[in-house]
């Protein structure tokens, strides 16, 4: 357990930021899953609304240090090429 002030003042700042980084992630993964959804279900038209709502979301992850720049490039491109295939 953390003894020294500047330790404690740091535990607290650490679970701060991680309740914060898993809300960010949480809902970059409920704009994820409304685009798979729609793509589950066929509609290219909703799933291109959707991918356009998850990029500034995904970018905005990485802007906040949640993801990497990369893992969420991999996640943009792999998620077009689906929604591209679909039509």
């Amino acid at each position: 357990m953390a003894n020294s002030p500047q330790a404690k003042k740091r535990a607290r700042q650490n679970e701060r930021r991680f309740a914060v980084n898993k809300a960010r992630r949480s809902r970059i993964r409920t704009y994820m899953r409304k685009v798979e959804e729609a793509i589950a279900s066929g509609d290219k038209e909703a799933a291109a609304g959707a991918l356009r709502n998850v990029q500034p979301e995904l970018m905005r992850g990485v802007s906040k240090g949640v993801f990497h720049k990369n893992t969420a490039a991999r996640k943009m491109s792999r998620l077009s090429a689906r929604v591209k295939a679909l039509g």
